[in-house]
């Protein structure tokens, strides 16, 4: 790769057509050219641009010596959209989805703690609005109906590990060896009452002062999503 055309095209790979590259670092066609025809090298904006995309060295981009990619050894993963587009995959958020439903309704043991997958979320939105400690997020699915017209039945729901002082709002709770998604009042003298939506389920309350192993609170539910 003694060129920096030769290096562009490692970078593109099978994408390496003048067109597709100039498109993807935001440079016309004739500006381009200048590069891949005639040994030009681009502004460093540009070459900021490629390193952005691609994760690659710029001393690499512009020499040719040491590796492509030194901190990795290896080329990072390569994201886009579903219209083709680059995705900067530090821009997200990689939670963890667990084959485990919390119920709105009589409760499932929690038998698998595996991640069955993760979901993305925007780090931004989740820094900026849920937590900075990204590690005590977990995604997990509701059951029951309980919560109907709230959380319904099949429901993703994002959990905030990290808050489990309650205070009112969507906790998840573990009753014995079961899971239980629900709303939290707080009231005077460390009462907590535990309220469903579906009024077929009846409110009881936990003592905070008189917390046994039976009871612990999981975590605050951040989010919700919904097949329509």
């Amino acid at each position: 790769m003694d060129t920096f055309k030769d290096r562009l095209a490692f970078l593109w790979k099978d994408e390496a057509k003048q067109a597709k590259i100039a498109a993807d670092i935001e440079m016309t066609i004739a500006g381009f050219s200048r590069i891949w025809h005639e040994g030009g090298l681009p502004k460093a904006e540009t070459l900021k641009k490629i390193k952005q995309l691609k994760g690659c060295s710029i001393d690499w981009l512009l020499t040719g010596e040491g590796e492509p990619y030194p901190d990795a050894q290896k080329q990072p993963a390569h994201a886009e959209d579903t219209l083709g587009n680059p995705v900067d995959i530090d821009e997200f958020v990689f939670i963890p989805r667990y084959d485990i439903q919390a119920a709105a309704g009589h409760g499932r043991l929690v038998e698998d703690e595996k991640p069955l997958f993760t979901m993305a979320f925007r780090r931004y939105w989740v820094e900026n609005y849920i937590t900075r400690d990204t590690k005590n997020l977990s995604v997990i699915s509701v059951k029951g109906d309980s919560m109907e017209g709230v959380l319904n039945d099949g429901d993703s729901i994002l959990i905030n590990h990290g808050e489990t002082t309650p205070r009112d709002g969507l906790y998840v709770l573990r009753l014995n060896e079961n899971l239980l998604v629900k709303r939290l009042q707080l009231m005077p003298g460390g009462i907590i009452n535990v309220i469903s939506a579906n009024e077929a389920y009846p409110t009881f309350e936990i003592n905070l002062n008189n917390m046994d192993e039976d009871i612990a609170i999981i975590g605050r539910v951040e989010w919700f999503g919904r097949n329509i």
